[in-house]
C-alpha cells in the first residue's frame, strides 16, 4: 500500500511537470529581470527538451545525460535541475532527486514560480521520506 502510494504520488507529480515542460510560458518583452536564470540559452533549453522527450519514454541515462548537458552549458538553468530531480526520482536514486530539486529551489528567480516549487516540495519531502525508509545505505546503484 505505501509502495503504490509513492507511486501514484510520483505519477501525479510527473504529469503535472510533464504538462509544465511542454507547455512552457513564453518569455516577457519586458525589461530584464530575474527571469533570465530561467530563461537559459538555446542549447540548454534544446538540451532539456531532448532529455523530456526520452524522459517520457522511460529511457532514463538518456534522460539523465542530456539533464547534464543541459546544465553543463547553463549551471544556472532552474528547469535542467527541475528535470534532473525527476529522472533521479525514476530511477529512485533517492538523494540525488532531492539534491537536484533543492538546487531548483535555489535557482529560482521568482514568487511567479510559486506554484511549480510547490510541488518540487512535495516531490522533496517524498524522497526524504524514502531515504529515511530505506536506512542509511541504498540499494539503489547508478
Amino acid at each position: 500500500m505505501k509502495v503504490r502510494s509513492a507511486l501514484l504520488g510520483i505519477l501525479l507529480f510527473a504529469t503535472g511537470a510533464m504538462v509544465c515542460a511542454q507547455n512552457p510560458q513564453k518569455p516577457s518583452a519586458g525589461p530584464k529581470d530575474d527571469s533570465a536564470r530561467v530563461q537559459a540559452s538555446d542549447p540548454a533549453s534544446k538540451s532539456v527538451e531532448i532529455g523530456d522527450f526520452y524522459l517520457r519514454r522511460k529511457k532514463y541515462k538518456a534522460a539523465l545525460s542530456r539533464f547534464q548537458d543541459a546544465l553543463k552549458t547553463d549551471s544556472h538553468y532552474a528547469p535542467a535541475y527541475r528535470e534532473l530531480g525527476r529522472v533521479y526520482e525514476k530511477m529512485g536514486f533517492w538523494q540525488k532527486s532531492l539534491d537536484a530539486y533543492q538546487k531548483y529551489l535555489d535557482e529560482l528567480p521568482s514568487a511567479k514560480d510559486a506554484r511549480e516549487a510547490k510541488e518540487i516540495h512535495k516531490a522533496i519531502a517524498r524522497m526524504q521520506k524514502e531515504i529515511v525508509a530505506e536506512g542509511p545505505v541504498s540499494h539503489h546503484q547508478e
